[in-house]
């Protein structure tokens, strides 16, 4: 069995200035079939770490690796092993749903067949079996968001980064985006998710990252950073409080 990690940061230091970078030395990994949280307050460095993982910005210093490549030595296989769903949707207007789907398809080299038995299952699952050729410039914010999400789940890479994506949702998307992930995960699938919801994604993932002020402060799983932290007995919302605002 492989046991190394499918996402691996290494002394990240990073920004939009090398005078000052939002990220300090950040450290972390994400292990095959793992759901790890990454949490903090609005501009901890949450989506800026992202950034950098999907290769939209470019370390100060350190490395990153998706299933043990970096961009620079393997620029294809390191992006086709991953998959990103961001906060905001962004689609084609002059596109269906189903183009939008099949176009991403392609792009990760799906089988037809593999296309359209997944595209089935997810418009099914997020209740968009009535807009598959519909424009999405005619789509609700909360159905755009979901075919961002079936987009990046009808490939099937090693690695999921997804940026906020209950934002928009109704209860019901949240609950099968939710159930979904962790279809993904026992199949061996790695998901980086940030979120803002805490008491939701606390039953759902293995461990969590706070970051505060672009440092990593804290992470591992529940009970580990609780009893790190001394404050045993907590959920994750008052762990969390306490350690950007109490100065644990």
């Amino acid at each position: 069995m492989n046991t190394a990690p499918v996402l691996q940061i290494t002394g990240l230091s990073g920004g939009y200035s090398l005078n000052k970078p939002v990220l300090h030395d950040i450290g972390l990994q994400v292990q095959p079939g793992e759901m790890v949280g990454l949490i903090g307050l609005n501009g901890a460095g949450k989506s800026t770490t992202m950034k950098h993982i999907l290769g939209l910005m470019s370390p100060h210093k350190g490395e990153i690796t998706v299933q043990g490549k970096t961009r620079s030595s393997d620029p294809e296989g390191y992006h086709s092993a991953l998959t990103f769903v961001p906060e905001s949707p962004l689609l084609y207007e002059e596109m269906t749903v189903r183009e939008h789907v099949e176009f991403t398809a392609r792009a990760y080299g799906v089988e037809r067949s593999d296309y359209e038995s997944r595209t089935g299952q997810l418009a099914a699952l997020f209740n968009m079996e009535d807009k598959m050729d519909t424009l999405s410039s005619h789509l609700s914010k909360g159905m755009k968001q979901k075919v961002m999400i079936m987009c990046a789940f009808v490939a099937r890479p090693a690695l999921y980064v997804i940026d906020e994506p209950f934002l928009g949702l109704d209860p019901l998307g949240i609950r099968s985006l939710l159930d979904f992930m962790l279809d993904l995960k026992k199949s061996g699938a790695s998901i980086l998710l940030s979120s803002h919801i805490l008491s939701t994604i606390e039953n759902y993932c293995d461990r969590f990252i706070v970051l505060h002020r672009g440092k990593v402060i804290a992470q591992g799983t529940l009970a580990e950073m609780t009893e790190a932290a001394g404050l045993r007995g907590l959920n994750l919302e008052q762990l969390f409080y306490e350690l950007v605002q109490g100065g644990k």
